[in-house]
């Protein structure tokens, strides 16, 4: 069996993770020949988070600090030091489905990276508001621009990475200008990225994001690796990965 890491961050997400939980298809997995673990990375939660975690088997770490890039830095960490071949990281929010992580990760025998499409796919109504829909079309036709290489929903949260990808990404985004920064890295190093349309749907709990703000820090980094392609601490010899 091969093993596969599902990579879930978290900050007071329990309403949202007692429900996606439960939808892990292992059993599915295990007939494509995976062995599936559970990896949360906690920004501090002061619900019943850390909880409803433990009632399903699942690896709890917290980080310093908070902010999702953060999050998903310290889990690429771990990830890297386990014994896993691929890594599946989602929002435990609900608005991805479980579900079609089977198919996604067919997708890693043809390439480095594979990453879920909500514009190209199927929103839910309500999932996703006229300026965030905009906002991310706008988004991706920029970073396309910039950097030459196709994607169809950059700030989509569901990807698929095989370990020689993660091994290459050269990140220090701390909040949700991380997949931004992953795009960035994947094209620099010009990573092999394929696209699967996937469902989107509303929400459960308290949104962390925020449209205007947190859409700018995203076109920043766009620019700031355009100009600087490797972040300060990967060329100080501290790691690709470095979580400061």
């Amino acid at each position: 069996m091969k093993q596969v890491m599902i990579l879930l961050p978290t900050l007071d997400e329990a309403e949202g993770l007692a429900k996606v939980l439960p939808r892990i298809p292992h059993e599915h997995l295990a007939r494509k020949g995976w062995e599936a673990t559970i990896l949360i990375v906690d920004g501090g939660s002061q619900d019943s988070t850390e909880e409803v975690s433990k009632q399903f088997n699942c690896t709890f770490i917290n980080q310093q600090g908070r902010g999702k890039g953060a999050a998903m830095r310290l889990g690429f960490l771990h990830f890297l030091k386990s014994e896993c071949e691929a890594l599946v990281m989602l929002d435990s929010d609900g608005t991805y489905h479980p579900e079609e992580m089977v198919r996604m990760l067919s997708k890693l025998k043809h390439a480095d990276v594979v990453v879920g499409d909500r514009l190209r796919g199927d929103i839910d109504p309500d999932a996703m508001t006229r300026t965030n829909y905009f906002g991310n079309h706008l988004l991706t036709w920029i970073a396309v621009m910039l950097y030459g290489t196709p994607i169809n929903d950059l700030c989509s949260g569901y990807w698929v990475f095989s370990k020689f990808a993660i091994s290459r990404l050269k990140l220090n985004s701390i909040r949700f200008e991380i997949e931004a920064e992953m795009y960035t890295s994947c094209a620099l190093e010009e990573l092999e990225m394929v696209h699967v349309p996937i469902r989107y749907s509303k929400r459960l709990g308290e949104a962390k994001l925020g449209s205007v703000k947190d859409g700018w820090n995203i076109f920043r980094k766009l620019l700031i690796r355009r100009i600087f392609r490797t972040p300060i601490e990967a060329q100080r010899g501290e790691g690709n990965l470095t979580i400061r």
